[in-house]
């Protein structure tokens, strides 16, 4: 029998984030009964202009209160749990380490012990990324690869990924571990990203600023791949029987912060040219990804291309800065 998300008890974790407000409008959509834990409520985020507040049920609290999880997975009788919440800014990491492995390795161990403890969890997918795997040469990476991040963003996502095997190994915990590049689109109001940031100077007229050098190399992965990904491993690993296993989601597309700048530049019919600064460090230059495995195993292929992501995001940043003026 085929699984279905119609009636579905569904648990997410980040539904303020960029990917969280997206899976939680997707997953009402296919019918789930979806509970949102939410840590700050943010009146100009995505969750509030979708509506979500409205069409979820909302937890507030930290995933660092082991003793809040439990209670919202129990309440809610969650079957699936799609663990999404992080502290996701690498320069915050940098600068403040403490609350990122409090957030990331904490609040990854108290979701998973908290579905240890709660039956009724038969699927779990934990966000991990692709900067678990550090700066490893062997590009682009495979599931294969190490595991060996050393600045704190990147240890916090090892650390995090490297737990979530031991709660399958040891306990028999029915996870997954995703590994995804640089998630783009609309929602993100993180604007020293150099998607959402790149987009707002050109609407303004500014000149886009570059933190690093300009030719970093990073996986760009729309967020409605993202979520298409997610969904498609948490309804299959039962079937196929992948609990405990990692896999990497990723569009193929591997540029340059530069490129990046310059497709978004020419896709709004702008001139300006960006301001590279050259000021990045404790980050990785190079990181791609191979999804060889999700297209080989679970039958998954991205359904954007760059364009298409670029431009349904550029669309969603001139309605939310239009609603702003």
């Amino acid at each position: 029998m085929s699984f279905s998300w119609k009636g579905r008890h569904v648990l997410v974790t980040g539904a303020t984030g960029i990917l969280g407000p997206w899976m939680c409008a997707e997953l009402v959509k296919r019918g789930s009964k979806v509970a949102a834990i939410v840590r700050d409520s943010v009146p100009s985020s995505n969750f509030h202009r979708m509506g979500l507040e409205a069409r979820t049920a909302v937890e507030s609290g930290e995933l660092e209160d082991l003793a809040f999880v439990r209670r919202a997975i129990g309440k809610h009788k969650a079957e699936v749990v799609l663990h999404l919440g992080a502290q996701a800014i690498v320069g915050a990491a940098n600068r403040s380490p403490l609350p990122t492995f409090e957030a990331n390795i904490g609040g990854t161990v108290n979701v998973l012990e908290a579905c240890r403890h709660e039956k009724g969890v038969k699927r779990i997918v934990v966000a991990s990324s692709d900067k678990a795997y550090g700066g490893s040469r062997q590009l682009p990476y495979s599931e294969e690869t190490r595991l060996e991040g050393e600045h704190p963003y990147d240890v916090s996502k090892s650390c995090a990924d490297l737990i979530t095997r031991s709660f399958y190994e040891t306990y028999g915990l029915p996870v997954c571990t995703t590994r995804c590049g640089n998630i783009y689109g609309g929602g993100d109001l993180n604007f020293n990203r150099i998607v959402p940031g790149t987009i707002r100077s050109a609407l303004r007229g500014e000149q886009p600023v570059i933190r690093s050098d300009g030719k970093y190399v990073r996986d760009y992965f729309y967020v409605k791949d993202t979520v298409e990904g997610y969904l498609t491993l948490a309804e299959k690993m039962t079937e196929l029987g992948l609990e405990g296993e990692a896999f990497n989601f990723s569009s193929g597309n591997h540029l340059q912060v530069l490129e990046m700048v310059d497709r978004i530049l020419g896709l709004m019919g702008s001139n300006l040219s960006p301001r590279v600064l050259n000021g990045a460090s404790a980050e990785i230059r190079e990181q791609t990804l191979s999804s060889r495995k999700a297209e080989k195993v679970l039958g998954w292929k991205p359904r954007y291309g760059l364009e298409k992501g670029l431009l349904e995001t550029i669309a969603w940043y001139k309605d939310y800065f239009a609603g702003k003026e």
